[in-house]
């Protein structure tokens, strides 16, 4: 997600090898401004930054380390406004109203819809979504499959006026206990009086607790200037970054919290439902010099899976009873965690396989439509003990799955290693082999900048 960024600050920190090197540290400050302005950082915040880096390195000794230090410090010093709200915060007095704003064709909607699975599955909160945008044909209909998607409640009336579905939705939310409601209003191609108007109409009957822009990351330093009238003119309490995977430059998160004076609260980091992150400044400064983001990962993991089944399935790994149906329990389980990538550039000193993996889709990939087709022609005692998978049953299955002997052969190899590996790993010194493993999958790195 932040690949760009991350190559730059790496390369600038690569430039300093020796202690007290002032040329090296104007190689490496050159070799940053250059990156960041090419990653569409603005220009100002560039300056700012380059300059504030630069004094605190040589205050405390010209170094990698000391480097690396004032970059970190000065990065979540960007992207930190004190006493704002990090991530999600909730009203006292449920529900918690939000105004989903933006122009049309920022992806409002579909972030609207990714931040109600975010609440319901990370935050376990009761959620109720209002379709309050009338102008753009096909975006009750869009929130309905999306809710539909999410098991999450729509409020929604296609002949009613934006006011009266708000009011409509927000007494059945006091009614019903519900803890957060979230209105998806209308967008615009562009900024003018009329949709002004009626955002102020609707927040005036909302009373919302937040008001989140929708930025499209794709339109860059555009984003930060439409954020900035919105502000102006309706008033905003935090962005949200959405398509952030499609931006291969990734500067617009750097500069926006500073530009705009709001906070940076969500990213939307894939197009799937779970794709979507909490922007916390100090967690994302930790991903962007490439060491990860555990405590993100950790609260992703903690919400997804639970911990009696997680407890069953690590005991059976460890006496290597793991079957066909842990397996698709499992996969089930990831899907919440979001895209690999995603997932990968939370791993400290896995970013570099993080870029490699790119926007692979496990799920819809060739090899797990394969695995899944023949796990569906396998009876339930098959599933449970795959040991009984003599030659007759593969023949059976394979003809039932659409596949050959030998694909199923191959396979159930597979799953007999990655069995015997998990029981490995799971037992006395298997940690240590875990990271031996990920590191010559890094080709022998640790983590990028030490």
């Amino acid at each position: 997600m932040f690949d760009t960024l991350t190559d730059s600050f790496k390369n600038a920190i690569g430039k300093i090898r020796f202690q007290d090197d002032e040329k090296a540290l104007k190689k490496a400050t050159a070799e940053l401004k250059k990156s960041l302005l090419k990653a569409d950082v603005h220009h100002k915040v560039v300056k700012e930054l380059i300059n504030t880096v630069e004094l605190d390195t040589k205050k405390n000794g010209i170094g990698k380390e000391q480097f690396l230090r004032a970059l970190q410090t000065e990065l979540t010093h960007l992207l930190t406004i004190p006493g704002a709200p990090k991530g999600f915060t909730f009203a006292s007095n449920p529900p918690t109203v939000v105004l989903m704003i933006g122009l049309q064709g920022s992806g409002k909607t579909t972030t609207t819809g990714k931040l109600a699975y975010f609440l319901k599955e990370q935050k376990k909160k009761k959620v109720m979504v209002i379709a309050a945008d009338l102008q753009r044909l096909a975006a009750v209909e869009q929130l309905r499959q999306i809710t539909a998607q999410i098991d999450v409640t729509l409020v929604a009336d296609e002949h009613a006026k934006p006011v009266e579905i708000v009011k409509t939705g927000l007494e059945k939310a006091k009614k019903e206990l519900y803890d957060v409601v979230l209105i998806d209003t209308a967008g615009r191609l562009a900024i003018d009086e009329e949709l002004m108007d009626e955002l102020a109409e609707v927040k005036k009957v909302a009373q919302p607790d937040e008001l989140f822009y929708v930025a499209d990351a794709m339109t860059g330093q555009d984003a930060v200037r439409t954020a900035q009238t919105f502000k102006e003119k309706i008033g905003i309490t935090g962005v949200v970054l959405s398509k952030f995977d499609g931006d291969s430059k990734g500067g617009i998160a750097l500069g926006l919290t500073e530009q705009v004076g709001v906070p940076l609260r969500f990213i939307g980091a894939g197009e799937k439902m779970p794709d979507l992150e909490q922007f916390i400044p100090d967690r994302i400064v930790s991903r962007l010099m490439g060491a990860g983001d555990v405590e993100s990962l950790a609260e992703k993991a903690a919400a997804a899976i639970d911990p009696k089944e997680a407890k069953k399935f690590t005991q059976k790994i460890k006496k290597g009873q793991f079957n066909f149906n842990d397996f698709l329990a499992q996969m089930e389980q990831m899907k919440k965690l979001g895209s690999m990538k995603s997932i990968m550039g939370m791993i400290p000193g896995m970013s570099g396989l993080a870029k490699q993996i790119g926007d692979m889709d496990l799920e819809n990939s060739q090899e797990m439509k394969m695995i899944k087709a023949m796990i569906s022609s396998m009876t339930p005692k098959e599933r449970e003990n795959p040991d009984l998978l003599n030659n007759t049953r593969k023949r059976r299955i394979a003809a039932g799955a659409g596949l050959d002997q030998m694909q199923v052969n191959r396979v159930l190899k597979q799953f007999k290693n990655a069995s015997l590996m998990a029981k490995k790993l799971s037992g006395k010194g298997g940690m240590k082999q875990m990271q031996d493993l990920m590191k010559q999958m890094q080709g022998g790195g640790g983590l990028p900048f030490r």
